[in-house]
């Protein structure tokens, strides 16, 4: 199994291209279900979850053209027929049950694998079914396995999140394009991810108003068409690599960055010491004086800070001149890097959902563990700054949300490789 090794101490200087969104291209690929014509989705990231994805559209009968060189992906589900989305591909990438809306609204039915839990949480999918069964959808739970129908066209109705859910949002957003009447989704998620989505579904045909609010109306037609949308810039790659760029005390220009989709985090950085400079090229982060400042850290639904940055930002603050709190408030079980970062030398203590994190003097290079996609990353940030040799093994967790990372990073001065076992 393969694994990252990192020589710290180098500051990074130079530039990073930032890639399309994975958390937006996966709910984009899936729409391409809703109609039989070609759907062209352009800036994609190569990562495992999108080749995961591109599998299960596959399987479910859509041809599936990946251009990694272009960057783009074309799919046409012409000769979609398949409702079944099988356990061996769902295991490999939760949002693989986002195909549950699309496949019901333009087939009337589906039968999709439950995802089951994950590293970092339950992440339960009740709250896209209950509101699939008030668009009139009859859902069976059997065998591991969600098995929902419809009589006719899903119908319309007024939704209430009881809590905000992206991928609840995503899935119901893309149900109500072809349902029968106007949707209401109330208390939606805000994220960049949905509104790209939804800017998408408008290109192919779909009615949709309040985009960016906490409440979306959707009036549903009866086909959609084909449509090429360009996807959004990785918010939470430009994130890490911003962190990254501050973690080693460089200067890092973050190309194709976006500053209106990352203010909680360029926020934080901020006022932890960090310079930010938009220009027309992206995001120039510099940190050459000084250690980080300690600050306060709380996850919440867009536009809040998001607990896709948590980790990342703990490795940061590990360095920091006095003490931070960080809470975390959506996922539990979000705090399994921590173990790893105390041991190159990190000073944390865990509290139920805080973490208090006080600033050490440097840390040191050890073998450690990754758990999940954002943990892996915190550990290679805090590898990038450590004294000696970092090795962080399991590495596929990153493969699936960045590509190329050891390369993006060797660009800007870093002492990083992956070798194979």
């Amino acid at each position: 199994m393969d694994r990252i090794r990192i020589t710290g101490g180098q500051p990074l200087h130079g530039e990073i291209e930032i890639g399309g969104a994975k958390n937006a291209a996966l709910p984009l690929m899936a729409s391409a279900i809703l109609t039989p014509q070609s759907l062209t989705l352009e800036n994609l990231p190569s990562v495992a979850d999108i080749h995961a994805m591109g599998n299960l559209l596959a399987e479910l009968g859509a041809e599936v053209k990946i251009d990694a060189v272009g960057r783009r992906v074309t799919i046409s589900g012409e000769n979609l027929t398949e409702t079944t989305a099988p356990y061996d591909i769902v295991r490999k990438m939760r949002a693989s049950v986002l195909v549950l809306g699309p496949l019901l609204a333009r087939f009337g039915e589906a039968r999709v694998s439950l995802p089951g839990g994950c590293a970092i949480g339950t992440r339960p999918v009740d709250l896209h079914l209950k509101a699939l069964e008030q668009m009139g959808a009859v859902i069976e739970l059997s065998g591991g396995y969600i098995n929902a129908h419809v009589e006719g066209r899903l119908k319309g109705t007024h939704i209430l999140f009881p809590m905000v859910t992206v991928g609840g949002t995503e899935n119901i957003l893309m149900a109500a394009a072809l349902a029968d009447g106007e949707t209401v989704i109330a208390n939606a998620a805000r994220e960049p991810e949905v509104t790209d989505l939804a800017r998408c579904l408008q290109a192919m045909g779909a009615e949709i108003s309040g985009i960016g609010s906490d409440t979306l109306h959707v009036i549903g037609v009866k086909e959609l068409k084909g449509a090429t949308h360009s996807i959004v810039p990785d918010r939470i790659e430009t994130g890490t690599y911003a962190i990254a760029a501050a973690i080693t005390g460089g200067d890092v220009l973050l190309k194709g960055a976006e500053m209106a989709n990352n203010e909680a985090v360029f926020g934080l950085l901020k006022r932890a010491g960090v310079d930010v400079i938009s220009n027309d090229a992206g995001i120039r982060i510099k940190r050459q004086n000084g250690r980080i400042r300690g600050v306060d850290v709380m996850t919440e639904p867009y536009p809040g800070f998001p607990t896709d940055m948590q980790a990342q930002f703990m490795a940061l603050l590990s360095l920091a001149d006095g003490a931070s709190m960080i809470t975390e408030s959506i996922f539990e079980n979000r705090f399994m890097h921590v173990p790893e970062l105390l041991r190159m030398g990190a000073n944390i203590n865990v509290h139920g959902s805080s973490a208090i994190v006080r600033g050490v003097g440097r840390l040191s290079g050890a073998p450690v563990m990754a758990t999940d996609l954002r943990a892996s990353v915190s550990l290679v940030l805090a590898g990038l700054a450590a004294e000696g040799v970092t090795d962080v093994n399991r590495v596929y967790h990153l493969d699936r949300g960045y590509e190329r990372i050891e390369q993006k990073l060797a660009a800007c001065g870093a002492i990083i490789e992956r070798v194979s076992a």
